[in-house]
């Protein structure tokens, strides 16, 4: 929901850094696993209860997940990118709900499950239809700067990040926002697949 607003507020300065960072031996690609490698040791960090470290670690992976975009942009978008840039995303997503359940399993287990569960929902209509959008052709003007179809929602980039970030400096209240922001996540799925469904269902063959 907040990502199409974020975006063009924070482009101008994530260009300027990757002018910066335009230089041979640092590649869009080597930026996306630099910054995964971080984002991974929020795990370890959230199981020890080092919430601080963590928050560190994700607020970094999601610069470099900027980063990376920013440079693959003046050098050239590539499928490639693309892919592994999502697929580290969504790694990423997943390992921090589990790290909190590691940090607090009586408190945070079932609510981490099922903001895992929701994040299935969000993850596979979203790729679904970036699949078939890019099949067909669908215009993304929200999104142009993509390298595939970024289709919408309640629940977008902006708005998990800003889940991790409160659970990090409030990691007491991680239950609470776990399972209300599941629920977001879910009718994010349910209006995705509708608006998916009839998007395609229009299409002429």
């Amino acid at each position: 929901m907040l990502d199409r607003h974020l975006h063009p507020r924070i482009k101008p300065a994530l260009n300027r850094l990757a002018c910066a960072l335009d230089k041979p031996s640092i590649t869009p690609d080597g930026l996306t696993l630099a910054g995964f490698a971080v984002g991974v040791l929020a795990l370890p960090f959230l199981a020890l209860g080092w919430y601080s470290a963590a928050l560190v670690a994700i607020v970094i992976n999601r610069l470099f997940d900027g980063l990376d975009g920013a440079l693959a942009r003046r050098r050239g978008l590539s499928d490639a990118g693309g892919f592994l840039d999502i697929s580290l995303d969504f790694l990423f997503y997943a390992l921090v709900p589990f790290g909190f359940a590691l940090a607090a399993p009586v408190e945070n287990a079932l609510a981490a499950a099922w903001l895992l569960f929701a994040f299935i929902g969000t993850g596979s209509s979203f790729l679904a239809f970036a699949a078939l959008g890019a099949k067909h052709d669908i215009d993304n003007p929200g999104y142009a700067h993509k390298s595939f179809y970024y289709l919408g929602g309640i629940t977008e980039g902006t708005e998990t990040i800003l889940l991790f970030v409160l659970s990090c400096l409030f990691p007491s209240y991680f239950a609470v926002f776990a399972w209300i922001f599941g629920a977001l996540c879910w009718l994010t799925t349910t209006t995705r697949i509708w608006s998916g469904y009839q998007t395609l269902k229009a299409l002429k063959h």
